[in-house]
Parts: C-alpha cells; sequence; structure tokens
C-alpha cells in the first residue's frame, strides 16, 4: 500500500512547458498591442489632421463651369445674305458675322442726306436775307433822310411864294411814305432775324429735324450688319442664308470662354464657413488631377436652385420630407491658367474651399461699394460716331462758313438796334408839320 501513494516525480521537460506560455499566444499579443497601437496612432493622426487641416475645408464635386452666352440678334427686320461664322469657330469682338439685305435701307438713307442737304441750302438762304434786308433797312433810312430834307428845303422857301403848297404836301406824303418803307423793312429783317437768332445752321431746328432722319437712317443701314459684340467662340447657330429675321431673334450665340467661372452647389450644412474672398482649389474631370486651378468665392447665391427651378418645391403638404437644400457658390477663376488650360461651358469640377479666413461676408456687400459695369461693348457705338460724321459733312458741303460758323451779321446787328436807327432819323432832321 505504501507502494501504491508513492509519488512519482514530474518529468522536468513537461513541467517547463506547462509553466512557459505558448508561442501563438503570444503572437496574438502581440498583434493586438500593435493593432492597438496603430488604431491609437492613427485616431491621434486623423485628429491632429483634422484640427489643423480639415475643418477648415469644405468640399464638393457637384460643381460645373458656367459662362456668358452673349446672343446675336439683329436690329432691323432683313433677310440674310451672308453668315460668316460657324459652330467652334471664335470670331473677333467688332467682326461682321452676319449681313443681311441693305438695300432698301440704302434707298431710305439717300432720300434723308438728299433732304437734309436741302433743309441746309434753306436754312442758309435765311442767313443770307439777314444781310440782304439789313441792305434794305439801310436803304430806306436814306431815302427817309433825302425826303426830309426835301421837306425841309421846300417848307423853308414856300413862305415867299417860291414853292407851291401842293409841292409842300406831295414832300410830306414822300416822308410818310419813306417811313412807312422803312418800318416794313425793319419788319422783315426783324421776322427774319427770329429765324436766325442765336443758331448756327448746324443748330437751327430745322437742320436739326433733318439730321435725326438722316441718322436715323444710317443706323438701319449700318445695322443690317451684324458684328461680334464680343471676342468668343460661336455656338447654337440657327440662322440660315435666305432666311427672313425679325428684331430680337437669336441666330447664335457667342461665348467668351476667357470670362468663365465654376458654380459650385454646397449643402447648406456646409456653408457655416464660406465667406466672400477665400481661396478655393480646383480640379477639372477634363484634366484630372494634374492641373489645379487656383480662383475665390466671389459671391453665394441669393437662393437655393430648387428655389430658382421652373416647378418650385411645395412643401406646406401632409406629407413633407425634409431634402437637404444646395446654394450655389460662385467662384472666380486665374484668367491666366484658363489661358494655360481652357474650360468649356458644363465641364464637372472638383472644388474645395478653404474657410480658415471666416471673418468675411456671406453677402456680397451693399450700397457702400460704388456700382460698376460688370460687362459692356463697345462695337455699336461707331455706328453713331460715323452717323454724326456724315451728317456733320453734308452740312458743310451744303453751307457757307459765316453762316455755319454762327456768327452775328451787320444785318442782324441792324435788326437788334431799329429804335436807335429811328431816333438818329429823327434827330437829323424833322420839318414841321412833317
Amino acid at each position: 500500500m505504501n507502494d501504491m501513494t508513492k509519488t512519482t516525480p514530474a518529468d522536468p521537460q513537461t513541467a517547463s512547458a506547462a509553466a512557459a506560455p505558448t508561442p501563438a499566444r503570444n503572437t496574438r499579443k502581440r498583434l493586438l498591442a500593435l493593432l492597438g497601437l496603430t488604431s491609437a496612432l492613427a485616431a491621434a493622426g486623423y485628429g491632429t489632421y483634422y484640427y489643423t487641416v480639415a475643418r477648415f475645408h469644405e468640399d464638393t464635386d457637384d460643381a460645373y463651369v458656367n459662362g456668358n452666352l452673349v446672343q446675336l440678334t439683329p436690329q432691323v427686320a432683313g433677310t440674310v445674305i451672308a453668315v460668316n461664322a460657324d459652330d467652334t469657330q471664335i470670331v473677333k469682338a467688332g467682326e461682321p458675322v452676319v449681313t443681311l439685305d441693305a438695300a432698301d435701307a440704302m434707298v431710305a438713307l439717300a432720300n434723308a442726306e438728299a433732304t437734309l442737304g436741302q433743309t441746309v441750302r434753306q436754312v442758309s438762304a435765311l442767313y443770307v436775307n439777314n444781310d440782304v434786308l439789313g441792305a434794305t433797312v439801310k436803304q430806306r433810312q436814306a431815302d427817309l433822310d433825302r425826303a426830309r430834307d426835301d421837306l425841309r428845303r421846300r417848307t423853308g422857301v414856300a413862305e415867299s411864294g417860291a414853292v407851291a403848297a401842293e409841292d409842300v404836301a406831295h414832300a410830306r406824303d414822300a416822308v410818310k411814305t419813306a417811313e412807312a418803307a422803312l418800318e416794313t423793312a425793319r419788319q422783315q429783317l426783324a421776322a427774319n432775324h427770329v429765324l436766325t437768332d442765336k443758331t448756327s445752321v448746324a443748330d437751327h431746328p430745322s437742320v436739326q429735324a433733318a439730321s435725326a432722319k438722316v441718322r436715323d437712317a444710317y443706323l438701319a443701314n449700318a445695322r443690317n450688319t451684324l458684328p461680334a459684340p464680343v471676342t468668343g467662340y460661336v455656338a447654337r447657330r440657327s440662322v440660315q442664308v435666305g432666311q427672313r429675321v425679325a428684331p430680337g431673334n437669336p441666330l447664335m450665340a457667342i461665348v467668351p470662354l476667357d470670362g468663365v467661372w465654376v458654380d459650385a452647389n454646397f449643402k447648406e450644412v456646409q456653408l457655416k464657413h464660406i465667406r466672400i474672398g477665400q481661396p478655393v482649389e480646383l480640379h477639372a474631370d477634363l484634366y484630372g488631377s494634374s492641373v489645379t486651378y487656383h480662383g475665390k468665392v466671389i459671391g453665394l447665391s441669393a437662393g437655393t436652385g430648387s428655389a430658382f427651378s421652373a416647378l418650385p418645391a411645395q412643401n406646406a403638404t401632409g406629407n413633407w420630407i425634409k431634402v437637404v437644400q444646395r446654394l450655389p457658390v460662385r467662384i472666380q477663376l486665374d484668367p491666366a491658367e484658363l489661358r494655360k488650360h481652357p474650360l468649356q461651358i458644363g465641364l464637372s469640377m472638383q472644388v474645395d474651399v478653404e474657410t480658415r479666413m471666416d471673418s468675411g461676408s456671406p453677402l456680397s456687400p451693399g450700397a457702400e461699394v460704388p456700382q460698376r459695369t460688370a460687362y459692356r461693348t463697345e462695337v455699336f457705338q461707331r455706328y453713331g460716331e460715323e452717323a454724326d460724321r456724315e451728317i456733320t459733312r453734308i452740312i458743310a458741303q451744303n453751307s457757307n462758313d459765316k453762316s455755319a460758323v454762327g456768327q452775328s451779321s451787320p444785318a442782324s446787328q441792324v435788326a437788334q438796334q431799329p429804335q436807335a436807327i429811328k431816333r438818329t432819323a429823327q434827330a437829323a432832321g424833322s420839318a414841321p408839320g412833317a
């Protein structure tokens, strides 16, 4: 029995194996520790990145290139006889793009120019009449002076009986006739002077009215040639040769690609820190990530896309479901980068706005900022200038220099002083009983 209860000594190798952990368990612990450390480092790295970088950025891929589609529309009705540009072609500002038949307009212009020339000659005659009527006034004044001298002589010798009383009466009648003739001449000069006073041939109302008709006819003729309002690429051409067009009908569009911008549609929850003037980095799907555009926020739309849609949402119903709205944000691009890598309207863009500087305004400045012209063309201004030069040429061709400059003539000076002439004549010699 003692032999049966005696303990058998343990194997040394078995004891050491039981005391030491297995290699698989150690590996698992090391992997778990490494995984925990990696997760902690990743969380710390992301937290650092978010705190220093990510929280100052808002991005979206709901962004598209936009720009101006300048419509080419006629100002007068006519038949198209030439189309000088087609889709995808570039045109320069001021170049003729579409030409209309101008036969009727040229006839109307010729008639208006002839009427202006005739009117200028008629008005010039009024200024010449001032000199003629002024000379007539002087002649009538001389006749009156002679009649009064004759009456004075006859009255002086009538007392001695050398002159009959009938001759004296005839002399008095001659004085009255001369006075009436002088007054008539003065009235005629004054009436003609009213038509020319304080004006020149070019400024005369009749000439101005005829000039307005020439200007109207000239513009109607010039508008048969439709120039490109801006420099850009032709798109959506619909006009054809021989087509009858009416004023305001769009014939084609011209797209100036040097002035495009990007409309980025941000969710309303992303707009809290977006401000005007913040820098933006953009990538176009056309060029990929190898080309980076730099721009800035220049404005936020006054309403969401759904608010300005043709059929705006009606949320005052029982089955209302909230939908996150998007607000268009306009982004200006660098013109130098656009020239190097042009963008067409409608292309998709990736937009990243840096919102670190959020002290600005989310809306454009108000009345404290002076208004400026955003878009302007001067290609149509030359038509008015050319019309004015043509009017000046016609006036100069049909009038003399003295009447055109509007200087006062001696006849007008006589008309301005009729009472002084009359008083001088009466003081020169008033006969008794005259």
